[in-house]
């Protein structure tokens, strides 16, 4: 078998992007998981923190056999309670679910502000 034909697992890239600062947001822990079809249970594969550009570096790939994968975000601890301090974050956490498929990548950028966030397939 030849290593063009060798089935390669899905690999997941993300950054967080804070669109109210303009600028990357650092440090927000990201897990990740993955789960092989609907309705079977999530397992967790390790998390990494973003850097200064935002980006996770430190990732796990997800197993050969992965159908959907989920980022969990802990955005409250870097958005914080309002300037005002009289209410906790809005978002505490942001949960990102998507289909894979096997050989793919899958970045999937998380674009937060105080009040909201998008997600999209980037590349």
């Amino acid at each position: 078998m030849s290593a063009d034909t060798v089935p390669r697992p899905p690999s997941v890239s993300t950054h967080v992007l804070d669109t109210a600062r303009g600028r990357p947001a650092e440090g927000v822990a990201v897990r990740l998981a993955a789960r092989p079809g609907p309705g079977e249970p999530w397992r967790d594969l390790g998390g990494a923190r973003t850097d200064a550009d935002g980006r996770c570096a430190d990732l796990p790939a997800p197993p050969l056999d992965t159908a959907h994968v989920r980022l969990d975000f802990e955005v409250g601890p870097y958005t914080g309670p309002p300037r005002d301090g009289t209410a906790p974050a809005f978002f505490p956490e942001v949960a990102v679910t998507f289909a894979v498929v096997a050989g793919e990548h899958y970045h999937v950028p998380l674009l937060l502000s105080p009040f909201g966030y998008s997600v999209y397939r980037g590349s």
